[in-house]
């Protein structure tokens, strides 16, 4: 039995540990403040993070750099910070020492949200600042309600800078080394097949 089948009453707290230990893969869900917080996405929102997980996934394993994730698997950037499931999130291998079974103990070095109509405040707004704090050093906020797309990257100075997209709508990841990515493709309809992106990086 999961966290859905056994519902956790209103105002109980439980630990983070307590959280994973009753959380699963099918369970998309947050731990903030000790308590659970459920999340929903639309179609929209979950073909357009598929997206980005099959284009990043593919990066990161034809270059041996890393590896890409997608909720319902956790990251906890702090130990007062809160366990989150961000939508797709990526880490270099020399930092697989934060790995753990259910969960990321650490930042992820790059973190995407793509923002539902419930989720605007979190991704713009908590997160921002939880990510930033936790030492997340890329940021990217997708949002298909506004079709905008923005791009941060952590300084020196522990806060988060706007990264420019280039005057042909294209976007290049710091922390993905060569890697790009046409904002536009996140409006299409249908979205970009994993074959056309690879014809647009002339991989194939």
């Amino acid at each position: 039995m999961d966290i859905m089948d056994r519902p956790i009453p209103s105002g109980q707290k439980l630990t983070y540990e307590e959280f994973l230990a009753r959380c699963d893969e099918r369970n998309a869900a947050e731990w903030v403040d000790g308590e659970v917080i459920y999340l929903t996405v639309s179609e929209q929102h979950d073909d357009i993070g598929g997206f980005l997980y099959s284009i990043l996934r593919f990066w990161a394993e034809r270059n041996g750099s890393g590896r890409v994730y997608q909720e319902p698997f956790q990251m906890k950037t702090g130990p007062d910070l809160p366990g989150r499931a961000p939508d797709v999130f990526y880490l270099k291998t020399e930092h697989f020492d934060r790995k753990r079974r259910l969960h990321l103990e650490g930042p992820a070095d790059l973190v995407i949200e793509v923002i539902s109509p419930d989720s605007i405040g979190r991704d713009r707004g908590e997160k921002f600042v939880e990510y930033e704090a936790g030492g997340v050093q890329e940021y990217w906020i997708i949002d298909p309600l506004r079709k905008q797309a923005d791009f941060y990257l952590r300084a020196e100075d522990g806060y988060y800078h706007a990264a420019p997209v280039n005057s042909n709508g294209l976007y290049h990841s710091t922390v993905l080394q060569g890697l790009w990515v046409d904002v536009a493709w996140f409006w299409s309809d249908p979205l970009p097949s994993l074959m056309s992106v690879l014809k647009a990086w002339a991989l194939v």
